[in-house]
């Protein structure tokens, strides 16, 4: 069974969080921290601060998609601090 992963990467040279779902995230990271992104390739380096599983692609897709709402932005700072 394949395990999806929503992450939160944080920006050592600013403020700025990416939400994102993998399957791999180790090889996702290192693509963030090597520029194959655009947005991240701006705000370089990264470092991954959050994670969560899920067992199907479905819920993780719906998962980030939360994470870039308000609503959820405002939970993440809350788990993040």
């Amino acid at each position: 069974m394949e395990i999806y992963i929503v992450y939160i990467l944080k920006s050592l040279n600013s403020e700025r969080t990416y939400v994102g779902f993998t399957n791999d995230i180790e090889r996702r990271l290192k693509e963030h921290n090597s520029g194959k992104s655009k947005y991240t390739s701006k705000f370089m380096s990264w470092k991954l601060v959050y994670k969560e599983e899920f067992n199907n692609k479905e819920e993780a897709v719906n998962k980030e998609r939360y994470y870039k709402t308000a609503a959820g932005r405002r939970k993440l700072k809350r788990i993040l601090s």
